[in-house]
């Protein structure tokens, strides 16, 4: 199997990648790098791909979502303060 090759992900793991690159470019990093980034995210918590063979069912660590979660809930509540302040200076001059 060729590097880079995600024949060997299971359908949600894939789902989670493709979730997680999005979240990523959202915040604008590049395509190449949130699918980087998104792959890297889901190998740590799931310990990468298909795992066959009794006794292999561990829980997932999701501990690297919820801190880019946040972090990304952070960055856009600040956006929003920074609209609402500039939209209030214009509303704040009227003719008399």
């Amino acid at each position: 199997m060729p590097r880079g090759d995600k024949g060997s992900y299971t359908k949600k793991q894939k789902h989670q990648a493709e979730h997680i690159e999005e979240g990523y470019e959202k915040r604008g990093v590049s395509k190449k790098e949130a699918e980087s980034r998104a792959w890297a995210t889901v190998n740590k918590e799931s310990g990468g791909g298909k795992k066959s063979g009794s006794g292999r069912g561990k829980k997932g660590n999701k501990k690297s979502s919820k801190k880019g979660g946040k972090k990304g809930g952070k960055k856009a509540a600040k956006k929003k303060a920074g609209k609402k302040k500039a939209g209030k200076k214009k509303a704040g001059k009227k003719k008399s």
